[in-house]
């Protein structure tokens, strides 16, 4: 989630509703300046003990962040804690419970992304050993309940985690026990938006599947293959979603901006602090009538916040982000941008991938979404097919989009080899969280602590 680390006082104050939908007008990038912005989150525990340390303790998650300056990264405050870093890969930051994550800078290509993955995990690791502390890849804490992890010291995660109870039942989940794998994109106009905007709503359940990896609640198998998929269906169902009127016609930036001054607020951010505008609208905010806030209207950085607590499978800033995968180790981490990438990136592959599911009805496309959680490849897609039938083909469709990109590392070889963790998993058949039960299943003898061992970085 965004960490904030200026104040909104000196942004443009909205004065016409026309700014709301020429924000995302200025996202518009021509094709040679198109970049992969690549953000992943992992589970933080102490070695000896597998507790989740916290903030303040000493060798915490304080002292991690403050061992990583040592690699160049600057600490960003939020009053006197240090609650995330930035650098030139991009800011490091702290989910609600300490998940740790990074959202990397815009590259040109998947060799410089999964190069920045590699130096990112290599600093933390080299840290964590100093410390006591070890790193997951895993969509959902296996064995916590939400008692046992720590909060952040972020005014933002204190507003939500007052106001998840009241909207749905596990939004405290979401924001506690989830983690995830998730790459911003860019579009070159409004159609173009739009049209990426649609496949990846389509194929987000595709995603979701390959990504599987939360099986486990609290130490015992739960039904699910991703579970935190799952939790978002009842995390919050007015941010939340397909958004099934993507798929109409005349869908664009004005529509998405009408469909974002229907979310709920949370806050708003002034002279370093967050107050309190949960459930309220923007409208009103608009208007200067904010009950939170009386007598000021927003500012164009307040509908970059505002835009930021929308959490559709697919969210528009003035980039698009897919939302849809588990956390999950390395080669994963490289893999979900190389599989949208080369689907949104190449025009070839965009109208092969929309030909592909344009025919889908918006009941043929939530059936799917709510059936991946606990079916992952098995769920039904239409034509009396599943998605294991379809995902060979989506990934032919993504690895003739990265060739066609022709971008190369110093080896000559080009991006489609990141696309291979993928492919292996459609060989077998078995997505993670599968091949995690079958262990737990088996010589693990029902021993969730070797996910400790099995899930590591």
């Amino acid at each position: 989630m965004s960490t904030k680390t200026v104040s909104n006082s000196n942004s443009p104050v909205i004065e016409d509703r026309a700014q709301l939908v020429d924000y995302f007008a200025r996202g518009e990038k021509p094709r040679e300046r198109w970049r992969i912005g690549t953000e992943h989150e992992k589970f933080v525990y102490w070695k000896d003990s597998h507790r989740a340390p916290s903030y303040e303790e000493p060798g915490g998650i304080h002292a991690l962040l403050i061992g990583l300056t040592k690699y160049g990264w600057k600490p960003v405050y939020e009053g006197e804690n240090v609650i995330a870093l930035s650098g030139p890969d991009g800011a490091i930051s702290l989910e609600p419970a300490g998940q740790f994550e990074l959202s990397g800078a815009p590259l040109d290509n998947l060799h410089l992304t999964c190069a920045e993955t590699g130096r990112h995990l290599e600093q933390v690791k080299a840290i964590g050993d100093q410390l006591g502390i070890g790193f997951l890849g895993l969509g959902m804490w296996h064995d916590k309940t939400r008692a046992e992890l720590p909060i952040m010291p972020k005014g933002r995660y204190e507003i939500m985690l007052r106001h998840m109870p009241r909207v749905g039942s596990l939004g405290l989940d979401m924001m506690l026990r989830t983690c995830t794998i998730q790459v911003n994109l860019d579009y070159a106009s409004e159609a173009d938006m739009a049209k990426k905007f649609r496949v990846g709503l389509a194929l987000q359940p595709l995603a979701t599947a390959l990504f599987a990896n939360s099986p486990f609640t609290e130490g015992k198998p739960n039904g699910f293959l991703s579970f935190r998929s799952n939790i978002w269906s009842d995390t919050d169902p007015a941010r939340t979603g397909m958004l099934p009127f993507v798929f109409e016609e005349g869908f664009g930036y004005e529509r998405y901006a009408e469909y974002a001054l229907d979310v709920p607020m949370y806050f708003v951010y002034r002279d370093g602090k967050y107050i309190d505008a949960a459930g309220q609208s923007f409208r009103d905010f608009l208007k200067g009538e904010l009950p939170a806030y009386p007598g000021h209207k927003p500012t164009i950085d307040d509908w970059a916040d505002h835009l930021s607590t929308a959490f559709p499978e697919v969210r528009m800033k003035q980039f698009l982000e897919m939302r849809g995968a588990d956390g999950g180790r390395w080669g994963r981490i490289c893999a979900l941008p190389a599989l949208w990438v080369g689907l949104l990136y190449d025009d070839g592959a965009l109208d092969a991938a929309w030909d592909l599911v344009k025919g889908w009805t918006i009941d043929e496309r939530q059936t799917l979404r709510d059936s991946v959680p606990k079916l992952a490849l098995d769920a039904p897609v239409p034509g009396g097919r599943k998605l294991r039938d379809i995902a060979g083909e989506v990934l032919d469709i993504a690895g003739a989009g990265l060739a066609a990109r022709q971008r190369f590392n110093a080896s000559g070889d080009n991006e489609t080899g990141f696309l291979d963790p993928l492919r292996e998993i459609v060989r077998t058949g078995k997505v993670p969280a599968q091949v995690l039960l079958d262990r737990f299943n088996g010589d693990w003898g029902g021993d969730i602590s070797r996910v400790y061992d099995e899930a590591k970085f």
